[in-house]
């Protein structure tokens, strides 16, 4: 598969955007940016835009376990498997993004979640310029009102997310190889529609109710969403070139 890359090099960061393409494109760019990461590459930071709503869900998860077969055909919802687990993900209120760091790397360890409190770090802080209030880091899994909340990312925290007040800001899945890790963040910009939920979703669970109550939007309905998804790459961006100096230099 041909992908039109465009490089941009900050720093000590690899800053790839790849455009718009549909969800399966976007999920094996990631698996192949995993799979050549060279013991020389730099970090990669790599933003993509979806063709379409999309959805994507790990690969323990059978997302026909819960959703509407039926109703996510009429509506044109695009799935992919990720390369990493966790559960199911809309892309279509969220800014989704990935980072990838070699094993050789001064950022890269051996113990996962450290891995993700990282990156995720980075991304308490750039979400931070959007709010009056400081996030936190989570530091346990929240109880989920389901077994099915924790088949989707924003209807249950886990350890590490991005909260503010417990409700969760930002999310994400990680896999680790021998050559590094991929981690695939989504950070929450809007709230789903509770009609496209109800639509979309198989009856008889509580995950829209934990979406509701455990999902905090950093956009107002007012917000452009699309104006909101550009500032927040960049405020992204920023923070995780600026960790990248932080930690180098200190060694």
């Amino acid at each position: 598969m041909t992908f039109v890359i465009n490089h941009m090099d900050q720093l000590d960061w690899n800053i790839l955007d790849t455009g718009t393409q549909p969800a399966e494109n976007n999920m094996l760019l990631d698996a192949e940016l995993l799979e050549n990461l060279d013991q020389h590459t730099l970090p990669i930071l790599h933003f993509y835009n979806w063709q379409g709503d999309s959805a994507t869900y790990g690969c323990f998860v059978n997302p026909w376990d819960y959703l509407n077969l039926e109703e996510a055909k009429r509506r044109e919802l695009k799935l992919a498997k990720r390369p990493t687990g966790g559960g199911i993900v809309f892309h279509i209120w969220d800014l989704a993004f990935s980072v990838l760091i070699p094993s050789n790397h001064s950022y890269f360890s051996e113990r996962t979640l450290d891995n993700y409190a990282f990156v995720n770090n980075a991304v308490l802080a750039a979400v931070s310029s959007f709010l009056s209030e400081r996030p936190e880091l989570i530091p346990c899994n929240a109880k989920g009102l389901d077994p099915s909340c924790a088949r989707f990312c924003m209807a249950q925290p886990t350890k590490y997310d991005v909260v503010l007040h417990g409700k969760k800001i930002a999310g994400a899945a990680q896999r680790k190889t021998k050559k590094g890790f991929l981690h695939q963040g989504t950070i929450a910009l809007k709230m789903p529609p509770e009609e496209y939920l109800r639509a979309i979703l198989r009856p008889g669970t509580k995950v829209i109710d934990a979406i509701n109550a455990h999902t905090f939007p950093l956009l107002g309905p007012d917000d452009n969403l699309e104006e909101g998804r550009k500032a927040l790459r960049q405020a992204l961006q920023n923070q995780l070139t600026r960790e990248y100096q932080y930690v180098t230099n200190s060694h």
